[in-house]
């Protein structure tokens, strides 16, 4: 058996799924949609980009001359504090449930060029504390508060400007419960939580190991599902953002710089991706032991063989369950291989 050469399946244990592994189909030949490569004359400033310091914002608000990370709510929020509660249901197949919640945006820098990868490790470490005020701020009334970012137009992103979102809910979200569950379990059946002990087998293993430092290590999961995606997890067991240390912060820091260098140097472009923090539930629950849980962050990038050649996640991914062209230790050792000094 050659995992390179033989498809097979691998189990997802924080998703309790399974992914198929085909990494032969890699070597076809593509003649589908081409992606436009993102803008490389991006202005530092436009007065018509409502994240830029001194623009004017749809609801007719005028940003701040902000000069490091701003923060706003988002001027159309999925989700709002004061929402009705939904009328009962008349039949178990349709049921409904009240969801409230709070959405902002946060942008990284006043500078509408930058990325993360660009970015000084002084302004990424302010990002970082920004996320964890923003996490104790609304956990201390929401159950849940996902931090994400979505990176590019392929990926949804409608502003050219460094920046992400912080959605707050009154409700823990499927992919949370799910997490709650697997890693209960895990700690349960094992004694250790899940993605410590996972930290540990792959900083020991190395063949999935893209960076690490004294407290970080980013791999690509053995379980992964999109091409180049990676998991950033710390070494000891920690459960939320705003848990970490000084020391931590300035480290993540380094990591996710020395990642994202990597993520642009791969096909020299501004490298696509949605990510995300998860850690330990909050507002009631941190009233109880969620020792289970270890903080994440996810990284999701479509990109498969070139800037402009993507991974659809369609047909049997939709119907039937994930499927990936390349094996998880392949992608590893090609980011792996890269420089850490960014191409521009």
């Amino acid at each position: 058996f050659l995992a390179t050469e033989h498809q097979h399946a691998r189990y997802n244990p924080l998703r309790d799924d399974w992914v198929l592994v085909s990494a032969h189909r890699v070597k076809r030949p593509w003649q589908g949609q081409l992606e436009k490569p993102p803008p490389e004359d991006v202005p530092r400033w436009d007065p018509n980009n409502p994240l830029c310091p001194g623009a004017t914002r749809a609801n007719g608000e005028v940003n701040p001359q902000y000069e490091g990370t701003f923060v706003f709510p988002n001027d159309f929020p999925a989700l709002q504090p004061d929402a009705p509660e939904p009328g009962d249901s008349d039949h178990p197949l349709f049921r409904a449930a009240a969801a409230r919640g709070g959405c902002k945006v946060m942008c990284f820098h006043p500078w509408s060029d930058l990325t993360l990868p660009l970015m000084s490790l002084a302004e990424i470490r302010a990002v970082i504390d920004t996320w964890a005020e923003l996490a104790a701020e609304l956990g201390a009334s929401y159950p849940w508060v996902q931090i994400f970012e979505n990176k590019g137009a392929m990926m949804g992103c409608s502003n050219p400007h460094p920046h992400c979102q912080v959605w707050a809910s009154s409700f823990l979200p499927n992919e949370a419960c799910l997490e709650d569950r697997t890693q209960r379990q895990h700690l349960s059946q094992h004694g250790v939580p899940m993605l410590l002990e996972y930290a540990e087998q792959e900083a020991c293993r190395k063949e999935r190991l893209v960076v690490e430092n004294a407290d970080w290590l980013v791999v690509v999961p053995y379980w992964a599902t999109w091409p180049y995606q990676t998991l950033l997890l710390p070494r000891r067991h920690v459960c939320r953002l705003q848990d970490l240390c000084e020391s931590e912060r300035d480290s993540l820091a380094s990591i996710m710089q020395r990642l994202l260098i990597k993520y642009d140097n791969l096909f020299e472009v501004s490298f696509p991706y949605s990510m995300g923090w998860h850690g330990a539930p909050m507002g009631p629950y941190l009233e109880e032991d969620c020792g289970h849980w270890q903080l994440h962050a996810h990284y999701y990038p479509p990109l498969l063989r070139s800037a402009t050649v993507r991974k659809f996640m369609v047909g049997y991914e939709m119907l039937a369950q994930a499927q990936r062209d390349l094996t998880p230790e392949q992608a590893a050792e090609r980011l792996r291989s890269l420089p850490e000094v960014h191409y521009k």
